[in-house]
């Protein structure tokens, strides 16, 4: 973004969004409950950044006649693609990165997202992705016992330690996230988007997971070595936290009252296509835990109706671009709707790789997908200030 803003002569703007960093409608109230929650809304930030957008058009020197183009990566590409839907006369055009638009209802199946995961971990070693199926039945057996609860404890050097099944649950699903987050910042050279990684860090977490038939401790053991690799590589943590992810704050709270009302992205596995264990969608458990956390139901088809679902041929200007490395393609458009609604995949890509800054390391693919876009970009500025 920094390099084609210098190109196109453009201003760079970041909006925060609301109910996000220090943007709290209702100050240190704003999470207390729903009813003060209830403005958390994609539509309510999308007009946030119309109303921004007309007012910087009227305070900011030669801003007046500027066309203005949206682009975001993951959720943000999601707003910037529906800003261009919803407000087309703010926007000239948008590009869109990893937007996962069709992750809703049931455009598309739910255990594709896994499946991605999954491959990107069988193509970068053997035995890779099967010594992590594995791993699960190794789990289940020693958590089974104290003494094998202790033991996971102690091996995967938990800052606090497992007591029970529900524990063990705890830690399986902290394993797949990790798993997840590996393949979204599978990037080609070192990075920290999430945590930071070495350059293609599945391959270096492969090299922990050659052999899947090796007895539960000893694979648990290179579990330990691979998940360490994610959370530890640059040799500073001294014990491993369930409870962390990522370790920039991404605005989690916000974000799971998002999924508890429009955001509703089925999600499943069954163990066979994928690497996890199975797991059904199951969108009464997560009624009853939104309920439970913020007296609030999820409504899935809310987005369809509101944004349209697999039905925008009739919108313009969009480029959604996709990783064939990243999960959340799964739910991306990929491929052109209609002349204006294009898609861009970059096989080698991860999470919005497209959007990062240059790097030497780059593959020809995303270089490709940037010089596309950037074409896009200026017939778009060219047609409006034709039209102006």
């Amino acid at each position: 973004m920094w390099d084609v803003a210098e190109e196109l002569n453009a201003m760079l703007v970041f909006a925060e969004h609301r109910y996000y960093g220090e943007s709290l409608p209702f100050g240190n109230e704003s999470f207390s409950d729903s009813k003060h929650l209830n403005y958390l809304t994609s539509e309510q930030a999308l007009a946030d950044f119309a109303v921004l957008i007309e007012y910087l058009k009227t305070t900011i020197a030669g801003a007046r006649d500027s066309p203005v183009i949206a682009i975001g990566g993951s959720y943000g590409g999601m707003l910037a693609a529906w800003l261009r839907m919803k407000y087309p006369h703010v926007v000239v055009g948008a590009l869109a990165a990893s937007a996962p638009i069709w992750q809703f209802g049931d455009l598309v199946p739910c255990g594709t997202y896994f499946s991605i995961v999954t491959n990107d971990f069988r193509k970068s070693g053997t035995g890779c992705s099967e010594s992590i199926r594995n791993s699960w039945n190794a789990i289940n057996h020693l958590s089974s016992t104290d003494a094998g609860l202790q033991w996971l404890s102690s091996t995967f050097r938990l800052c606090s330690p497992l007591k029970n099944l529900q524990d063990a649950v705890v830690l399986k699903n902290w394993l797949s996230e990790t798993w997840v987050n590996l393949a979204m910042v599978n990037y080609p050279y070192a990075a920290d988007f999430l945590q930071p990684l070495p350059a293609w860090p599945i391959q270096e977490v492969c090299k922990f997971l050659k052999d899947p038939s090796l007895s539960d401790k000893l694979l648990l053991q290179n579990v330990f070595q691979a998940v360490n690799l994610y959370y530890n590589y640059s040799g500073e943590a001294s014990c491993l936290d369930m409870s962390e992810t990522a370790t920039k704050n991404l605005g989690q709270l916000g974000w799971y009252y998002q999924a508890c009302t429009e955001m509703v992205m089925p999600l499943c596995t069954d163990g066979v296509n994928d690497m996890f264990e199975p797991q059904k969608w199951d969108l009464d458990a997560l009624s009853e835990e939104c309920y439970r956390l913020w007296g609030v139901r999820p409504r899935p088809s809310w987005i369809l109706s509101v944004y349209g679902g697999k039905n925008i041929s009739s919108h313009s200007n969009i480029i959604f671009s996709n990783g064939g490395l990243d999960p959340w393609s799964a739910g991306g458009v990929t491929q052109n709707i209609t002349s204006s609604i294009v898609a861009i995949v970059i096989p080698e890509g991860a999470h919005h790789l497209d959007l990062r800054s240059r790097n030497s390391l780059d593959p020809k693919s995303v270089q490709r997908a940037r010089a596309l876009e950037i074409c896009y970009m200026k017939q778009w500025v060219e047609k409006a200030r034709h039209n102006h």
